[in-house]
């Protein structure tokens, strides 16, 4: 079982970081990663050809390593997962379907794409609400979620987590529904990937897009995105020198092609080389491989388990254990408890945490400890009455 990794980061003693959700710490070999990378730049003469693509194929190995992705090339480098989702929505082909498929307060990002993509295509989204009783209420939410999916859908966009309360979707029943009717499955994995097992042979998600700066432990502006065959002979949504076919071949870059190179590598941002965040992402990435996803997730389920009760026996409502996470979990506040003076309360001992509605996202990781939860919990049970 995997210990506590707090001395690997710089979170003092007296700070309760119970928000990885919203953004990790830096670890402190991804701080020093990215020194050594800026340093670089004093020295441009020191950046060779092969620093534009070796690191970049070595990141994406890694990646594929962590999702059980086959073929690295189906992976391309985003800046974040809109421009991943963007990439995708480009190149999906509705035929003569009239519905995207969305689950209740998706992100942002995973809504206006397809919201610009229903305009342009005479589609309608239909939005599949989250049940008001807390009683199994992730159970009949996925349920819902596959009744929905018929002949006219032409795409199921989802996260494997929701982002505001740690609800798991079932993604292989979403896949066995879509196989029926040819149906897209576009996953957002950015809070989940890293911290719980995402598998795409298992899944086989025709697109899985993730930012780094959560559970990957990467810096802000780098993200990941898998595409399947579908879009093999798709359009990316800029045209850059370096996903040309034979763009390592400085000297005839002139030499224009028309052709790019295989799989998803088309589909990788501009200066995707990143000096600076490529470094840093595969120091975070190799750190996440060594532990173990599995081990990760299984450390905040062993953190988070003991408080469970506690928290229902204040009146908290917590999702079931089939259809949620350990790594983000919400907890739904009594009627008499007091989101804002909770979160006063939290502020004032150095405890943070994101309040979502009459909900605290409660986000752990390997950093965490028994100390961390204790402080949380002796709020909740002063604000309880």
């Amino acid at each position: 079982m995997l210990r506590n990794q707090k001395d690997l980061f710089y979170l003092g003693n007296d700070v309760h970081y119970l928000n990885n959700a919203y953004m990790s710490p830096n670890l402190k070999s991804v701080e020093i990663a990215g020194i050594i990378a800026v340093r670089k730049k004093n020295h441009p003469y020191m950046v060779q050809i092969d620093d534009f693509f070796k690191p970049l194929e070595h990141l994406k190995k890694t990646f594929a390593k962590i999702v059980n992705c086959e073929n690295y090339e189906r992976i391309a480098i985003t800046p974040s997962a809109s421009y991943g989702l963007a990439n995708a929505a480009k190149n999906i082909n509705c035929g003569n379907k009239s519905k995207i498929i969305i689950p209740e307060g998706q992100f942002p990002s995973n809504y206006y794409v397809w919201e610009k993509l229903a305009e342009e295509k005479g589609l309608t989204i239909e939005i599949i609400e989250a049940p008001k009783n807390a009683e199994n209420r992730g159970k009949i939410w996925n349920e819902r979620i596959i009744n929905a999916i018929d002949r006219n859908t032409a795409i199921v966009a989802c996260a494997h987590v929701h982002w505001a309360d740690g609800t798991k979707f079932n993604l292989k029943e979403f896949r066995t529904a879509c196989d029926r009717y040819e149906t897209y499955l576009i996953i957002d994995g950015t809070q989940s990937i890293g911290a719980l097992s995402f598998d795409i042979q298992e899944i086989k998600p025709d697109v899985l897009v993730s930012s780094g700066y959560k559970w990957l432990f990467g810096p802000y502006g780098i993200g990941f995105a898998y595409y399947n065959e579908r879009f093999d002979d798709g359009q990316p949504i800029e045209e850059n020198w370096i996903n040309r076919k034979n763009s390592e071949d400085f000297k005839s870059l002139v030499n224009y092609q028309k052709e790019y190179k295989p799989f998803a590598q088309k589909y990788c941002v501009g200066e995707c080389s990143k000096f600076v965040d490529i470094p840093m992402m595969q120091t975070a990435l190799d750190q996440i491989y060594a532990w173990g996803v599995d081990n990760i997730q299984g450390y905040s389920e062993e953190l988070i388990s003991p408080y469970l009760t506690a928290f229902t026996d204040l009146g908290c409502k917590i999702e079931n254990e089939d259809f949620r996470a350990n790594h983000l979990i919400g907890v739904k506040l009594a009627s008499h408890m007091n989101i804002d003076e909770l979160a006063n309360m939290m502020k004032k001992r150095n405890i943070h945490i994101s309040a979502r509605g009459n909900s605290l996202r409660l986000s752990t990781s390997v950093y965490n400890s028994k100390r961390d939860l204790d402080q949380f919990y002796s709020v909740l049970l002063e604000n309880a009455g």
